[in-house]
């Protein structure tokens, strides 16, 4: 194949570069609009930070999100307590069910 048969399409390569490059560039430019919008920090070509001071509201922020962390992570392990004793009860015999379902009508009635 010579090179003087590509020049027909040569519109068409030079059209697709710069499509590719605008959408790259307006990739970009969403990408920063997002990550305004949803409060993350704003990073420069190499991954430094280009606001590296934390106001007190982004420190209050952060605190607050800290204690929401921790109370979350309590309630997932209280559901994962929860949840043991359900899979024990479901996973528990019939036998052993009835058995423990008598003992304790016994304790009430001698009560």
């Amino acid at each position: 194949m010579d090179p003087t048969d590509l020049i027909p399409y040569l519109g068409w390569i030079i059209g697709g570069g710069f499509a590719l490059g605008a959408a790259g560039i307006l990739a970009s430019v969403h990408n920063t609009r997002l990550k305004i919008r949803n409060g993350y920090p704003l990073e420069g070509m190499w991954g430094q930070s280009l606001k590296p001071g934390m106001t007190s509201e982004a420190q209050q922020r952060v605190t607050l999100l800290t204690q929401e962390n921790a109370q979350l992570r309590a309630e997932l392990g209280s559901l994962k307590d929860r949840l043991a004793n359900v899979e024990r009860i479901v996973t528990d015999g019939g036998f052993h069910l009835t058995h423990e379902i008598e003992r304790l009508r016994g304790k009430k009635e001698a009560n």
